[in-house]
């Protein structure tokens, strides 16, 4: 990728996160090369940093992200870990999304969560709330997919495969997918990483799937 290239994707970087309501930029350094993109810098909460990260990926011609964020909390918003577990636990209750299975450990203002769920939305959604809550610094999701009773290979990959097909902005005949076990594995290509991403989460809509390897590249 040439150096005018690169260029653009930084500007259009840095265009998407000053325009982003939900990120506060002025901290942020970009660069990019050869379409990896490295951010670097400080944001406020834990939230903006997974924010930040999650624009860079609607760009288009981003291959890889180098986040080097860190959370530098204002002072009012530094709290032990027993007020930030007792503030994970309460979401968690009033989400009904949340299982009772999910557990989770506060260390120094990092959450690590664990268990195991029957649906990949549902590990999502909980870390979705940690990360919300003030005075995080980082989560780390380790909570696991139980496998369906019956899971049928073919089924499965019929179904990602029309979930794939009914993405309007997403060229499903460059991906291909393999199916065994439970474990569901994707090649092929895409044109931007938010695509990819999308290709993933449709993997992990169908029950039953308790992994996903995402070999997807880049055009």
């Amino acid at each position: 990728m040439n150096t005018t290239k690169s260029l653009d994707i930084k500007e259009e970087i840095i265009e998407e996160l000053a325009y982003d309501p939900r990120i506060n930029a002025d901290d942020i350094a970009v660069t990019a090369k050869e379409g990896v993109v490295t951010l670097r810098g400080t944001v406020p909460n834990f939230n903006q940093k997974w924010e930040a990260e999650d624009a860079v990926k609607r760009i288009r011609g981003v291959r890889g992200i180098a986040d080097e964020l860190t959370v530098d909390l204002p002072s009012a918003h530094v709290r032990t870990d027993s007020d930030i577990a007792l503030a994970i636990e309460r979401r968690f209750v009033s989400n009904t999304i949340v299982p009772s299975a999910v557990k989770f450990v506060v260390k120094d203002g990092h959450v690590t969560l664990s268990g195991e769920v029957p649906w990949y939305y549902q590990s999502q959604e909980a870390a979705y709330e940690a990360r919300r809550v003030i005075g995080v610094r980082d989560v780390t999701n380790l909570i696991s997919v139980m496998p369906a009773p019956s899971f049928k290979t073919d089924e499965v990959k019929r179904k990602i495969h029309s979930e794939l097909q009914r993405m309007a902005d997403l060229d499903a005949k460059k991906i291909a997918v393999s199916v065994s076990d439970g474990k569901v594995t994707l090649s092929g290509s895409a044109r931007t990483w938010f695509e990819r991403e999308k290709a993933v989460q449709a993997a992990w809509s169908i029950p039953g799937v308790t992994c996903v390897d995402n070999f997807i590249a880049i055009d």
